[in-house]
Formats: C-alpha cells, structure tokens, sequence
C-alpha cells in the first residue's frame, strides 16, 4: 500500500507543536510508528474510523478515572468501539496491538494528552484520502 501517512503525520505534529521538533512532547518520536503501523494494516479509512474509536476509548477511561469509577482499561473500551474481536485477522491484531502500545506510551508523558495525537493522526488520514485536512506546515528556507 502506498500512502504519505507519515509524512502527513510530521506535517500535523508540526501544525500542532511547531517547529523545531525538540520543543515536540517526548513521546511524538516514540509513537509515530504505532500509528503507521495501524494504516498500513487498515488502509487509510479504516485508520481513520479506528482513530476516531480510539477517542472514544480514550474518553471512556478519562470519564472512569475522573469519577473514580472502575473500568476494563483502554484495550477493552477499544475492543467494544472498534468490534476488533469479531474478525481477529492479522491486520486487525496488528492495528490493535500497536494501539495500545501507542496508548501506554502516551499516557506516560505528561506532557501530552493522547487525544492530541489521535487528533494529528485523523487530520493525517484526511490528507492522505484526500479530504480537506489542515494546511500543510510552511517547509524551511534553504540555508
């Protein structure tokens, strides 16, 4: 599959956090893969409706931890959002697996709120399907 996912990820961490990439959360480096690997095994528009479920999940455990309330954790809000158990094929393992790697990382830097990089992902996903995203990061003037 070929698809500038990556490229378009950057560009919307560039437009979230600015430039250079040393003031970027610690964790931008760290999860940027995850979120390739969920694309290249879903393909864009799958991606994107697993990005937007992961949300969900997301604020699902916000909602629990805020009314200290219990709950089942991440993986399992992500797991009824996305209906990932009903058809457990290799791409949909792997797309899960890397969610929740992406997720734990998140959730370990302060400096980030997780929903923040589900938001750059979904706005990547726009671009690369060639739906309106956002306006592409200004490229550096040649030195």
């Amino acid at each position: 599959m070929t698809h500038n996912f990556g490229l378009h990820f950057t560009q919307e961490l560039g437009n979230r956090f600015g430039s250079p990439t040393d003031s970027w959360p610690p964790s931008a480096e760290q999860v940027t893969p995850f979120f390739a690997i969920v694309v290249n095994a879903l393909g864009t528009d799958d991606a994107a409706r697993w990005f937007e479920a992961a949300r969900s999940a997301h604020q699902r455990v916000v909602t629990a931890e805020q009314n200290r309330a219990h709950h089942f954790g991440f993986a399992h809000h992500l797991d009824v959002e996305t209906e990932a158990h009903q058809e457990p094929t290799l791409p949909v393992v792997a797309a899960f697996e890397a969610m929740k790697a992406l997720y734990e990382v998140t959730r370990r830097d302060s400096g980030v709120d997780v929903d923040v990089f589900f938001d750059c992902a979904l706005r990547a996903c726009s671009r690369d399907s060639g739906r309106p995203g956002s306006t592409p990061v200004a490229a550096a003037a040649p030195a």
